[in-house]
C-alpha cells in the first residue's frame, strides 16, 4: 500500500444548492442546504484512503463541534489523525454554492486552518516515514514550504496543489516534484491560457506538471518529453465539488503503485468523473472498487 501524508486544511463545508447562481447584490432561493466536511487537505486525504492508501493527515481542527465532525469523517474514512491538531480558533469553514450546471463558488474562511504555520516535533517524522507528501494553499505558506523541504531532505514525492492559486516562492518550487494545477491555476502562475503551454512553463520551475482540463481530462508535461492529454470519461456533472481533490488523491495512490503516468491520470481522472456524479466533497468521493470498474468500463 502507498504511504501517504497530508499536510494541509480541513473546513466543514456550508453548501447551498441553488438553480443559478446569485449575481452581486442579488438574493436566490436555494432548494436544499447541506454541511459536508471538506477542506482541500482533509478531501485529498480521504480520497487517497478511499483509493487505497495508508493516510495520515497534518493540521487543525477547532474545539468546536465542526471540529469533532472533521475529526470523526477522516477517521471513519481511514485516515490517522494523531497529528491532526485541535486549537482554540473555530474550525475552518466553506460557504458554497452550488448551481444546477455542477459549478461552484466559494468563500473559505480559514479558522483553524490558520495557525498551521510551522511543522511541530513528529511532523518531520511522520513525512519521512511516507511515500508521498501532498500540499495545497489553504493553510500558511511557512507551513507548505516546512513541509516540502522535510519531504525533500528524506527523499520523499511532493505533489502540490497550487490552490487557491498565488504566487509561490523559489523555495518550495524547488522542493516540489509533481505540481497539479487546473488549467484557470495554471494561468495565473504563468500568465498563459493555453494549458499546454502553461505545461511547459511551468518546467522552467518543477520537473513535472498535471494541468486538470475538467471534463477534458488533463495534461501531462515533464522534462525532456512531449506532453500528452489523457481524457476523462463523459459524465453529468452533479457538483464538482472535490474533483479536483478526488483526482490527486487517487493520482498519488497509483503512482506510489508504480502505475505508468498515462494509466495513473486514467485512473485518478475514474476517480474524479465518479466524484462529480455525487453531491458533496468528502462525502462524494469513490472507493477502490467503484474506481476500477469505471476505468476498466
Amino acid at each position: 500500500m502507498t504511504d501517504i501524508v497530508v499536510l494541509g486544511s480541513t473546513n466543514m463545508d456550508l453548501v447551498a444548492y441553488v438553480e443559478k447562481a446569485p449575481q452581486r447584490g442579488e438574493t436566490v432561493t436555494g432548494r436544499e442546504f447541506r454541511t459536508i466536511p471538506g477542506g482541500k487537505g482533509a478531501n485529498q486525504a480521504v480520497a487517497a484512503a478511499h483509493a487505497g492508501g495508508t493516510v495520515s493527515m497534518i493540521g487543525a481542527v477547532g474545539n468546536d463541534a465542526f471540529g469533532t465532525r472533521l475529526r470523526s469523517t477522516l477517521e471513519h474514512s481511514g485516515v490517522n489523525t494523531d497529528h491532526l491538531r485541535t486549537v482554540e480558533s473555530p474550525s475552518g469553514t466553506a460557504h458554497i454554492v452550488v448551481d444546477d450546471e455542477g459549478g461552484n463558488a466559494i468563500v473559505v474562511v480559514p479558522g483553524a486552518n490558520g495557525t498551521v504555520d510551522h511543522l511541530v516535533p513528529g511532523d518531520e517524522v511522520l513525512i519521512a516515514s511516507a511515500d508521498a507528501l501532498l500540499l495545497q494553499l489553504e493553510i500558511p505558506l511557512t507551513a507548505v514550504v516546512a513541509g516540502a523541504r522535510a519531504a525533500r531532505a528524506h527523499g520523499v514525492r511532493t505533489i502540490l496543489t497550487p490552490a487557491p492559486a498565488q504566487p509561490l516562492p523559489s523555495e518550495l518550487l524547488a522542493a516540489t516534484d509533481l505540481l497539479v494545477p487546473n488549467e484557470h491555476e495554471a494561468a495565473a502562475l504563468t500568465g498563459r491560457t493555453d494549458p499546454r503551454e502553461a505545461a511547459l512553463a511551468l518546467l522552467d520551475t518543477v520537473p513535472e506538471v498535471v494541468v486538470t482540463l475538467g471534463a477534458a481530462g488533463s495534461l501531462y508535461a515533464a522534462r525532456g518529453t512531449e506532453p500528452v492529454t489523457v481524457p476523462a470519461p463523459q459524465v453529468t456533472a452533479v457538483d464538482s465539488t472535490g474533483a479536483g481533490d478526488t483526482f490527486v488523491g487517487a493520482l498519488a495512490v497509483a503512482l506510489g503503485e508504480d502505475r505508468p503516468v498515462r494509466e495513473a491520470l486514467a485512473w485518478a481522472a475514474a476517480a474524479a468523473a465518479l466524484s462529480v456524479q455525487r453531491p458533496g466533497a468528502s462525502a462524494s468521493m469513490p472507493y477502490r472498487s467503484e474506481i476500477e470498474k469505471q476505468y476498466t468500463s
